[in-house]
């Protein structure tokens, strides 16, 4: 096995929560730390050393407590969870857990490792000779793995068992894979197996159907902020609860992510005074919380000037402007969120920020501004990143941002198009309305005589109208069994005989006539008929695509095109309506007679 486990060096300072790990072998002392303690940076110095030290997995610790209380031991462990919450960690404590004897050396295995005796030193140090490390993100072949294979058939040299933890398991070969399945299904009573991945869905099912795994969960903003202020008071330095919060946002749920950013922002700004999160911000290149919030507010006012004021302030502290839109994406998806549920404002994992300025201005915006908002900044990430000008391309978007803040949201926009289509008009206050394309230029009057009588609105002057009234009533699959299922057989309102196809649900007319009667204020009569009657809407809709497309097709320019480019498709067909020339006399004021209505 020699070669293919690096043995590092054994820890120099005090360990976790002020214990001092052993001391290297009397003799073999390093030549870089005679006369002096080399620095151990914050992640190695706090390492966890003990299943207690593990901070937000309590199920994991539970369970595995409870395994070595009972004997119950498993013989391949799998830790999945992302980078920095512990797996290589909790897989040194199960291999001192399994190898510890106590300090009177007739321990057995336990789940509270005693520290002192020759096993738990050794593994402490990193330097036991049955406790193998290998990481699999460089060494991926099946040679590999059958030098492990061959190392299980030799019994432990001094431990009770030997412990292979291979990190990033999942970068092995399918090949190694295949190589490790029946030592791992029938391993050695000696051998113990621990594996650590952050890409849990590259592990093989063959494999992970045979190791107990635990899912180690990313730990939240709170749980982060007070472990990281424990050490600060550890290091004696003093830190801003909310420079604190700023650092565990950073560091995305990983404990050894957030230790080398305290690291960072101790080296650079202690000694000062208090770390504010002014600082911490700073450094990191983050927009400030309170700067980010003023920025949305500017956004959502329409506001350009104060926006991208806001976002050269943030230039010159050294913000990068992707980061920018990256903080105002989170703050839209907390708003979000704190709309959907109000609850979340007692939430501790949420920044202080959020929790009181946050739910004040959920409560003010709706659900499609903010959605819309979220949109058009996920796109400008995108712009961002592929822009020569990053700086420009935020600008942009924080101005495209600005000029939609006044306009409708989108479903309102699709309502009133789809009330304006199905609206009919008047010659005289009580004739029925003519569907023909003459009557779109009274279709705001018209709007805004219902609005004055909703008790009476029009009634809809096609079928195709009644299912948009439907959908404007916000029976989407009411309308969607309409558009696909009902074939139409007579319509003349307020009767309408239709032949719904087998798939139709059986109250379909009822919950028709309901909806109507609801939206018109007039009773609706719907029959079902037994015969066939005109094709669904969405099969005329497909019919009339398709004879498009076949038109579009026959058109010369269009087919010298496909022929010039094999493989080319036609995506869609739209018309366009031609816009009358300037010359031509402009329709009269007065509305047109009643024998021009019916021709």
């Amino acid at each position: 096995m020699s070669g293919l486990f690096d043995d590092p060096p054994p820890p120099a300072g005090p360990g976790l929560f002020a214990e001092a790990p052993p001391g290297p072998t009397p003799g073999l002392a390093r030549p870089e730390t005679a006369g002096a303690t080399a620095y151990r940076v914050l992640a190695r110095k706090y390492r966890p050393i003990r299943l207690a030290d593990l901070i937000g997995q309590a199920a994991m610790v539970r369970t595995l407590t409870n395994a070595f209380a009972t004997r119950r031991v498993a013989h391949a462990f799998m830790l999945t969870g992302v980078r920095g919450v512990g797996k290589t960690s909790t897989a040194r404590i199960i291999a001192r857990a399994l190898n510890c004897t106590g300090p009177d050396g007739t321990g057995g295995p336990t789940a509270e490792p005693c520290g002192a005796c020759p096993n738990c030193v050794a593994i402490l140090a990193e330097r036991h000779p049955d406790v193998l490390e290998m990481d699999a993100a460089s060494r991926t072949g099946v040679d590999d793995v059958r030098e492990i294979i061959e190392a299980t058939r030799f019994r432990p040299l001094q431990a009770r068992k030997k412990v292979f933890i291979i990190d990033e398991v999942h970068m092995l070969s399918r090949n190694a894979f295949n190589a490790l399945l029946k030592t791992l299904e029938e391993p050695p009573s000696h051998v113990a197996f621990v594996f650590a991945t952050t890409e849990v869905r590259k592990v093989p099912l063959t494999v992970l159907s045979r190791c107990q795994r635990f899912d180690l969960r990313r730990l939240g903003v709170a749980e982060l902020a007070a472990h990281f202020g424990r050490i600060a008071t550890a290091e004696a330095v003093a830190i801003a609860p909310e420079a604190l919060a700023v650092i565990a946002r950073a560091a995305d749920g990983s404990v050894r992510d957030g230790l080398s950013l305290l690291d960072q922002v101790i080296a650079r700004e202690a000694g000062d005074g208090p770390i504010g999160a002014e600082a911490v911000a700073a450094m990191l290149g983050m927009a400030e919380r309170e700067a980010v919030f003023d920025l949305l507010e500017a956004l959502l006012a329409g506001r350009p000037a104060a926006a991208l004021a806001i976002a050269d302030a943030a230039h010159a502290r050294g913000t990068d402007a992707g980061l920018l839109l990256a903080d105002l994406l989170e703050l839209l998806h907390n708003l979000s969120r704190l709309k959907a549920i109000p609850a979340l404002k007692d939430d501790p994992d949420l920044p202080e920020a959020e929790r009181t300025r946050g739910a004040a201005l959920a409560e003010r915006v709706s659900v499609p501004v903010l959605a819309r908002a979220w949109q058009m900044a996920l796109k400008g990430v995108q712009e961002v990143e592929s822009a020569p000008d990053r700086r420009a391309a935020a600008d942009m978007v924080l101005i495209r941002l600005c000029y939609v803040a006044d306009l409708p949201p989108p479903g309102e926009l699709v309502r009133t198009i789809m009330a304006e289509r199905a609206a009919p008009t008047h010659s005289k206050p009580d004739s029925p309305a003519s569907p023909s394309r003459r009557s779109v230029p009274q279709a705001g009057p018209a709007l805004a005589a219902t609005a004055s009588a909703p008790e009476r609105a029009p009634l809809p002057a096609s079928f195709r109208a009644v299912v948009g009234r439907v959908a404007e009533a916000r029976e989407a699959l009411l309308a969607a069994q309409l558009l696909h299922h009902v074939h139409l057989v007579r319509f003349a309102p307020p009767v309408i005989e239709i032949a719904p196809d087998a798939t139709a649900p059986r109250d379909l007319a009822a919950r028709l006539g309901q909806v109507l009667q609801a939206a018109t204020g007039v009773r609706w009569t719907i029959a079902l008929a037994a015969a066939p009657g005109e094709p669904t809407l969405a099969e005329q809709d497909r019919a009339a695509e398709q004879a498009r497309r076949a038109a579009a097709t026959r058109h010369p320019l269009v087919s010298a095109i496909l022929e010039a480019f094999p493989g080319a498709e036609i995506a869609a067909v739209h018309e366009i309506e031609a816009e009358p020339p300037e010359s031509e006399p402009a329709e009269p004021a007065e509305p047109p007679s009643d024998s021009e209505e019916e021709g």
